[in-house]
């Protein structure tokens, strides 16, 4: 069973800094990508950020580019999104995902594997 757990959530005022983590267990896929994305009440859910396992090439939202970084650590099975410069519309819950690389980076429908979320508010 697969299984995402993400953590680092929380408040924080405009211009400040948070760092999401996902812990990935289970299955292993041969070469993958992690994602972020998130998602505000009625709306659908936004791609953030994505690394590849293999190359590491990272690829961002361009709402994001600039101020959040993701990162991999494949021996832990772990992927981070350091989030800078945070704004009042980054306010959302994150979520983490895994795919075994069929289908877009931005697309949520290219992803297997989902976390719970983690909320993320930013006050201005």
């Amino acid at each position: 069973q697969v299984q995402l757990v993400e953590s680092g959530g929380g408040l924080v005022m405009a211009g400040g800094s948070l760092r999401l983590s996902c812990a990935y267990s289970g299955r292993t896929f041969s070469s993958y990508r992690m994602g972020w994305f998130r998602q505000t009440p009625g709306k659908d859910r936004e791609f953030v950020a994505a690394i590849y396992r293999s190359l590491g090439n990272t690829y961002y939202a361009d709402s994001v580019k600039g101020r959040f970084t993701i990162s991999r650590d494949n021996a832990k099975n772990t992927v981070h999104l350091q989030m800078n410069s945070l704004k009042p519309e980054d306010t959302a819950v994150y979520y983490c995902a895994v795919g075994s690389g069929g289908g877009y980076y931005y697309n949520p429908a290219g992803y297997d594997y989902w976390g719970q979320g983690t909320q993320v508010t930013v006050s201005s």
